[in-house]
């Protein structure tokens, strides 16, 4: 696994890191079940903080990216069984949110959509 961060990108040190750890995982670069360096180890490798690297392993744990097993350390996540595991959960909290604030069917599935359009430009909606 070779990442690298640019002290000079707007991107802080800790997204940078997510990103590269989070495609590997997305694109199989990086195999489920792979072991991340420690904490330790890649803030040395890569001339940062501990905490830096802590956090981008904080948010990758959360994303369902990577598991974290203590004495077998942290490791890359089947990602496709989390990931629509944690946006299933993720839908089910909208629905609920939206009828408890007393949108109707067609306004909830509307501010779905123009929420999935920004995050997903260039794409249209099948619905």
């Amino acid at each position: 696994m070779q990442l690298s961060v640019d002290p000079h990108s707007a991107t802080p040190p800790y997204e940078q890191i997510r990103a590269q750890i989070a495609e590997g995982a997305r694109t199989g670069e990086l195999p489920t079940g792979l072991r991340l360096p420690t904490v330790r180890a890649l803030a040395e490798d890569l001339g940062l903080a501990a905490g830096t690297v802590a956090r981008a392993y904080k948010e990758l744990e959360a994303d369902g990216v990577v598991e974290t097993h203590g004495r077998r350390g942290t490791l890359i996540a089947a990602a496709g069984d989390t990931a629509h595991r944690l946006a299933a959960a993720a839908a089910t909290e909208y629905a609920e949110r939206a009828h408890r604030l007393g949108l109707s069917y067609p306004d909830a599935l509307a501010a779905a959509v123009t929420a999935l359009g920004l995050a997903y430009p260039g794409t249209h909606p099948e619905v």
